[in-house]
C-alpha cells in the first residue's frame, strides 16, 4: 500500500490534516487514516459556530469497521463544513485530501504542535 502524505499539508500525531490558508485552517483525515478504517459510511460533522479546542473530540467517522472520533488539530471557530461527505461518505476514501475535507475552523491563534510532511511519513512508515 502507498500512502500520500502531501507536502503542503501539516499533520496531527491522530492522523488529521491541516491545510492554513490566512486565518482559516482545512481539515480532513489523512490518506493513511481512510485506509485503516476501509470503506467510510458515515460522517458527523461538527456544528458551524462551534469553538474547538486542539485536540478535543469534534467529529465522528464511521467505517464498516468501527467508529472514531476525529480530534481538532487546532483551535478556533468552525466556520465551514463539508456537507457533500457528509452526504457522500466515500469522498474520505477517494479524496482524503481535496473533495473529502471535513472542516474549515477560523484560526484561534498560532498553529502549533503539528508534524511536517516527513515527520508525520515517519511516525506511519511511509
Amino acid at each position: 500500500m502507498s500512502t500520500k502524505v502531501p507536502g503542503d499539508l501539516m499533520y496531527a500525531a491522530s492522523h488529521e490534516w491541516v491545510r492554513v490558508e490566512g486565518e482559516v485552517a482545512t481539515v480532513g483525515i489523512t490518506d493513511h487514516a481512510q485506509h485503516e478504517l476501509t470503506d467510510v459510511v458515515f460522517v458527523e460533522l461538527p456544528a458551524v459556530g462551534r469553538m474547538v479546542k486542539s485536540g478535543e473530540p469534534c467529529a465522528v467517522v464511521e467505517s464498516v469497521k468501527t467508529a472514531s472520533d476525529i480530534y481538532a488539530p487546532v483551535a478556533g471557530e468552525v466556520v465551514a463544513v463539508n456537507g457533500e461527505v457528509a452526504k457522500n461518505p466515500a469522498l474520505v476514501n477517494t479524496d482524503p485530501y481535496g473533495e473529502g475535507w471535513f472542516m474549515k475552523v477560523r484560526l484561534a491563534g498560532a498553529v502549533s504542535g503539528l508534524k511536517d510532511a516527513k515527520a508525520y511519513g515517519e511516525q506511519i512508515g511511509a
